[in-house]
């Protein structure tokens, strides 16, 4: 069965990249193991910010909206169909003055959306797309993974978590300007040891 990856690169840096690096690494141990539907989504290359406008299509029933509306809609309605066509994430975090890059929550804000990718239930919000896994590779420079000043990997994993997505693991190379070669030594094992069956 040809496994779907959506690879989502959040790196400002194109080149230099240790997150771009431990993708290519994760995609080639699925590649490696068989076929892969592969769909790139390179945050580098830039994301339309939502305003007023988009907020007010996005809160407009669809049977409702002007065509401006829908057009205004479009790109996230993209981002959306790649994150649900998907049933392997593989996402890039370089952790930036110990958050997310401005470009992934940019990306989060399009495609968390309310009746698309969760909906209001009496019990609370509830996910969407459940079923699916994220891998998330993380790159640091003096942000220690898991520790309280760690704002990055904590929300990336609830705000997956709040569309449905809750199978989510982390492979670390933090705190790369203390240890450099080690760090990264210890996430390419991990890459090497991800088990590829969900």
């Amino acid at each position: 069965m040809t496994k779907s990856i959506l690879r989502i690169d959040a790196s400002a840096r194109r080149t230099g990249s240790i997150t771009r690096d431990l993708n290519d690494r994760v995609i080639d141990r699925f590649t490696a193991d068989g076929p892969v539907s592969l769909t790139l989504r390179d945050l580098a290359d830039g994301l339309p910010q939502i305003n007023e406008g988009w907020i007010g299509a996005n809160f407009t029933p669809a049977d409702k909206r002007t065509a401006d509306q829908s057009d205004l809609l479009s790109f996230s309605d993209k981002l959306v169909a790649e994150l649900t066509a998907a049933d392997t994430l593989v996402i890039g975090l370089p952790i930036y003055n110990f958050g997310v890059p401005a470009a992934l929550k940019t990306w989060i804000d399009l495609v968390a959306r309310a009746g698309v990718t969760f909906r209001y239930t009496k019990a609370g919000p509830a996910g969407l797309l459940k079923g699916k896994r994220a891998i998330i590779t993380v790159a640091s420079g003096g942000t220690e993974v898991g520790s309280g000043y760690d704002f990055a990997t904590g929300y990336l994993r609830h705000v997956l978590g709040f569309i449905g997505i809750t199978e989510v693991e982390i492979i670390a190379a933090d705190r790369t300007a203390l240890d450099p070669e080690g760090t990264v030594s210890a996430a390419n094992a991990a890459v090497d040891a991800l088990p590829l069956a969900a």
